[in-house]
């Protein structure tokens, strides 16, 4: 643990698993706010997902 090498490794995957997640976040959002018909109205219920008719 007091290699330079483990230090490197390490923080070089957790900037990788950020981007990650924080691609995932942006994108969910987008698409929640460019009305996907894969989400559900933003005052719906939980139930309420899907298509419905």
């Amino acid at each position: 643990m007091t290699s330079a090498e483990f230090w490197n490794r390490t923080l070089q995957n957790w900037q990788s698993e950020l981007l990650a997640v924080a691609s995932m976040a942006i994108l969910a959002v987008y698409l929640r706010q460019r009305g996907s018909p894969e989400s559900k109205p933003v005052g719906a219920a939980h139930t309420a997902t899907g298509i419905e008719g």
